[in-house]
């Protein structure tokens, strides 16, 4: 009885470890053999697109167009930025996206004082960097793509004077008294209106691009300053923050003029709250940067400044033209520059906790 017991705890032994040699013996004759079609090829470069706001809907379609440019080159553009906009969060994913060897940075040049320096250190480490949407033209940038935003406050600054036949008391909400493209818009706006005795700038408030403040300044403004009977919004947010307030109060006498042609502000145009606003065109901004990226990996000459289009969009328009039209990436048809040069992802979406060593 027992050799036959042995025999049998010797049999069941070897039955229990035959699954664990079969699928080892399999391991190890396929661990050099990678299977067919699993695995994608790196990307060719890996650029990244550092945004004031990651959470603002303006630059979610510049990454789209970033990402789109890339990825018709095989590539990827990953997008970083605080989610409230903060220059020194901002200037801190700048300097570890460079540490972290990437190709190239598409970026605002927001206050020129303060980003020139992190600018020129990138480009002195061999990281190149083009700017968008906001440019620091004494920096080392190898170019600038985006709206020649001084032009597009005149052209805001003179549609409002025709439209409100040269007499308003106004009301201005900016992104930010810092950042260097809102300065140009402001100060194209008053010079635009300045020949018109009877448009007057009341008061101007911050809204830091923040749609919750944006509604408190235009409160704010609307309050102090009962007279006020037109509304500019110098930012994507601003404007339509203003027409919520607007309405809220029941007012159909306040003219406002929005920038941006994002969806809800092409939905307070039609609802009769938004006259118009100043469309730009941030999709084409982040492919053109993408393509300049790359002219500069093949060591062409970029010419200093890309000026893409900026024109008013008026409610009327908007009325007249099916909702396939809406939308942030429309762009416009009235260039700032009659020499405007057209240039022409996959990508990670990440906040400022995200990737590139970026924020936490």
């Amino acid at each position: 009885m027992k050799p036959r017991a042995t025999l049998v705890l010797f049999a069941a032994v070897v039955v229990s470890w035959m699954p664990a040699v079969y699928y080892g013996f399999r391991l190890w004759s396929v661990r050099d053999v990678e299977p067919s079609g699993q695995k994608e090829p790196d990307p060719a470069f890996h650029f990244v697109l550092i945004a004031q706001d990651v959470n603002n809907p303006y630059w979610r379609v510049v990454y789209r167009g970033a990402a789109d440019a890339a990825a018709a080159h095989g590539g990827a553009v990953e997008f970083l930025g605080p989610v409230e906009a903060n220059m020194e969060r901002h200037i801190r994913l700048i300097e570890r996206s460079v540490s972290a060897g990437v190709d190239g940075i598409l970026t605002q040049g927001l206050d020129e004082t303060t980003f020139r320096p992190v600018i020129d250190k990138a480009i002195e480490r061999g990281v190149p960097v083009v700017t968008i949407d906001t440019d620091a033209p004494t920096s080392k940038r190898l170019a600038y793509v985006g709206s020649d935003n001084y032009l597009a406050g005149v052209q805001a600054g003179r549609f409002m004077a025709q439209a409100t036949g040269g007499v308003a008391r106004i009301g201005v909400v900016t992104g930010s008294f810092e950042a260097t493209n809102m300065k140009q818009r402001l100060k194209g706006f008053e010079d635009a209106i300045r020949p018109f005795s009877g448009m007057r700038i009341v008061a101007v408030e911050s809204s830091n691009i923040s749609r919750v403040r944006a509604i408190e300044k235009t409160a704010l403004l609307l309050n102090r300053y009962p007279e006020i009977n037109a509304l500019f919004g110098a930012s994507a947010l601003d404007g339509t923050a203003m027409a919520q307030v607007v309405s809220g109060r029941g007012r159909r006498d306040v003219f406002i003029l929005a920038f941006d042609d994002l969806p809800e502000t092409i939905e307070w145009m039609r609802k009769g709250v938004i006259a118009a606003t100043v469309v730009q065109e941030p999709y084409r901004m982040g492919y053109d940067g993408v393509e300049l990226l790359l002219r500069a990996a093949r060591n062409e000459r970029l010419e200093s400044n890309y000026y893409t289009a900026t024109r008013i969009l008026t409610a009327k328009e908007v009325s007249s033209r099916g909702p396939a039209s809406d939308g942030a990436d429309s762009g416009g048809t009235e260039a700032t520059n009659a020499d405007a040069t057209k240039i022409g992802a996959t990508g990670a979406i990440a906040t400022d906790a995200g990737a590139a060593d970026a924020d936490g």
